[in-house]
């Protein structure tokens, strides 16, 4: 049986909902996120985009870049709000719904709730729907498996959607250049075209011992989705492997006091997706990242779970202090608790994920 998958995708989310709340902010280059010192840009409107703006883009090259851009700070309990509503219409036609972040996800319509013809009447439906309750756009892709409806759904954005058949599927994949191709990074992309791989062509030319040579284990995947297969199922419920907080300080931290202050916070809204959630972990990992950009992280892993904020915060300090001397000053502090399980040993369901697309 041939799946039909949907990937929706909101426009601009973060940013498009602070728009549609503030008239005064639509049609004006927008940015979400802090507007000085270390800021970074959490999403930017489409009027933005078209001066190169782009999210996880620091602040001051974005003003750089388009010197009227308007910064607002986030409001994720917003965002979270309006992602419930539109995760209620997803149900509303199938309950294979696998989230990736507030803002897209994979739909399973192969035998979707209303008896719709195709998916791409579903798709054109629940854009619909999400215009009409929420006065905010989407993007879909539609097609026969996950890497392809990723892709589609990208292609006519904003506020359009994408169809890629069966019969369609290598062909388009055989056009697009790997650095387009969704889980092929920058780093990835240039290792690529180095070895002379430039397009899905080429990349379908190479065999699996090639690519495994050169890519280590992600040479099945690289070989598997040049010729358009993704045997993925759309998964409601992901294992979540687990549970972080960074921050970029908007000066270095030099002093012990300050760094464990940063260590403490993060921990704290760790500590706090462990009450919500009843989930906790075995291992704890702290990340430093130094004013020269330099980066180290440490792990400990305990006998049993992390039952306390106490407990956390210090094995956090403890591999913290093990960098002492700092070498520098720190811009940036995460600490992680993974290995996660709940107090049942089930799995612990996947979050919505704080990322704007």
């Amino acid at each position: 049986m041939v799946r039909k998958i949907i990937h929706v995708d909101m426009d601009a989310f973060y940013a498009s909902v602070e728009q549609r709340d503030d008239p005064a902010l639509r049609g004006r280059p927008l940015a979400v996120g802090h507007g000085g010192g270390r800021g970074v840009v959490a999403a930017a409107s489409y009027e933005a985009r078209a001066f190169g703006v782009r999210s996880a883009m620091p602040s001051v090259t974005a003003l750089r870049r388009c010197p009227e851009l308007l910064f607002v700070r986030p409001r994720f309990d917003v965002y979270k709000a309006v992602s419930q509503q539109i995760r209620a219409i997803f149900l509303d036609y199938t309950a294979l719904v696998e989230p990736l972040s507030l803002d897209e996800a994979y739909l399973d319509v192969t035998g979707n709730r209303r008896g719709l013809p195709s998916a791409t009447a579903t798709a054109e439906e629940i854009r619909a729907r999400i215009l009409a309750e929420t006065a905010l756009t989407a993007s879909a892709g539609i097609s026969y498996n996950k890497f392809l409806a990723k892709l589609a759904s990208d292609q006519n954005k904003p506020n359009g959607q994408f169809v890629i058949t069966p019969a369609q599927g290598v062909a388009f994949i055989a056009a697009l250049e790997v650095g387009r191709f969704h889980g092929i990074g920058p780093r990835t992309a240039e290792k690529m075209n180095r070895l002379g791989i430039f397009t899905g062509t080429d990349l379908r030319e190479r065999d699996l011992a090639f690519l495994q040579a050169n890519f280590g284990k992600a040479g099945r995947w690289y070989h598997a989705i040049a010729r358009g297969e993704d045997d993925r199922e759309v998964t409601p419920d992901r294992p979540r492997k687990s549970s972080g907080s960074e921050t970029t300080f908007a000066r270095d931290l030099t002093a012990p006091a300050e760094v464990e202050e940063g260590v403490a916070a993060m921990v704290d809204d760790v500590w706090g997706w462990c009450e919500r959630s009843g989930g906790s972990g075995r291992t704890v990992t702290v990340k430093i990242r130094y004013a020269d950009f330099q980066q180290v992280t440490r792990s400990r892993t305990l006998g049993s779970p992390v039952d306390s904020r106490a407990t956390l915060f210090e094995t956090a300090v403890v591999l913290v202090r093990g960098l002492y001397p700092l070498r520098a000053g720190i811009r940036l502090i995460g600490v992680t608790l993974s290995k996660l399980e709940d107090p049942d040993d089930g799995p612990v369901r996947e979050p919505e994920l704080d990322l704007a697309g």
